[in-house]
């Protein structure tokens, strides 16, 4: 009898144990494609930055969104908003005109107390937004998501990486920095083995302002392939300032022309620009004469630039654009 009560005391031992272990064991793993609701909303993670780190829970829901490349990578990825700086939107996101929307001011001007009132749980900025940082950090968790243009496609990748992390977007993610990386490939390829420079410049009120590499459309020479006509242009975001006859000296093969006065509006060419890159001074370049000076979509280059949507049209337009 006492051997018959031993075991089964030993059996109810092993069931209270079994069972307690079952309760310790961790969570199913949230899957890359699940929707950012279903996620362990308990789970805290730490995001390091340029400007510091943030600590936020894990899929947040209440999103403020200043930069327009991190902007279209969330719309890319599925991932909702619910603040963004409606006044200067490019056309290929104006669905965030939307009333829906929250407007959170201009890209320079935040607007605190809207912001404040929205309570967010993150907040996303860039370089015009730098300032502001210390303001809107007091408000939410806000990371900087600008682009390292002396390293682009390392610090965009890192950035869109960080994305998926918060999100549980990362098989996503990874899928589209692929096909990005397939065309920015092809692109390269082409590029350099045509074996021509080139130069870019930034057309504001009729004013010429050059890029080179490492500057803020250096993507052209140290990602996209194009050899630089003129490898010491200044390094800084407004571009070195240069007249009709410095682009004539130098002569590209191919001359890329950024046109500030269509940002928001239709594709194409200002007034404004054509009298710049047009007249009769740059008619004598290698780029005239053959067709190569090309209008590139200055809400992709100038507005948005360092989002999944951006980056790739960067790359596209330039391959579908280009005379080989």
């Amino acid at each position: 009898m006492n051997k018959k009560l031993l075991m089964l005391f030993m059996a109810v031992l092993l069931a209270v144990f079994t069972a307690a272990c079952g309760s310790n064991s961790a969570a199913p793993s949230q899957t890359p494609e699940a929707s950012n609701g279903a996620a362990n909303e308990s789970e805290e993670i730490t995001v390091k930055h340029k400007l510091g780190e943030a600590k936020l829970k894990k899929n947040p829901q209440n999103v403020v969104v200043f930069d327009f490349g991190v902007l279209d990578s969330l719309d890319k990825l599925g991932i909702e908003v619910k603040g963004v700086a409606q006044a200067s939107i490019p056309p290929y996101l104006e669905k965030f005109k939307d009333a829906k929307y929250t407007n959170i001011g201009s890209l320079k001007e935040p607007d605190f107390e809207k912001i404040n009132a929205m309570k967010p749980e993150v907040i996303f900025i860039s370089g015009r937004q730098q300032e502001a940082y210390e303001e809107l950090n007091k408000i939410a968790p806000t990371i900087f998501m600008g682009v390292d243009t002396a390293k682009y496609m390392e610090s965009f990748t890192e950035n869109m990486k960080t994305l998926g992390t918060i999100f549980g977007k990362e098989a996503q993610v990874e899928e589209e920095l692929a096909k990005i990386n397939d065309s920015i490939k092809q692109l390269n390829e082409k590029a350099t083995a045509s074996g021509k420079n080139a130069l870019i410049v930034l057309v504001n009120e009729g004013k010429l302002s050059a890029y080179g590499p490492g500057s803020r459309f250096g993507i052209l020479h140290d990602v996209f392939g194009f050899a630089a006509v003129d490898k010491n242009i200044e390094v800084s975001t407004h571009g070195q300032s240069v007249s009709a006859e410095y682009v004539v000296e130098k002569n590209p093969d191919y001359l890329f022309v950024v046109d500030r006065g269509v940002i928001n509006g239709n594709e194409g060419a200002s007034a404004a620009a054509k009298e710049a890159v047009e007249n009769e001074l740059m008619k004598n370049t290698k780029a005239f004469k053959n067709g190569n000076i090309i209008y590139l979509d200055a809400n992709y280059w100038y507005l948005s630039g360092g989002g999944l949507v951006s980056t790739a049209n960067m790359a596209d337009e330039i391959l579908q654009k280009i005379k080989w």
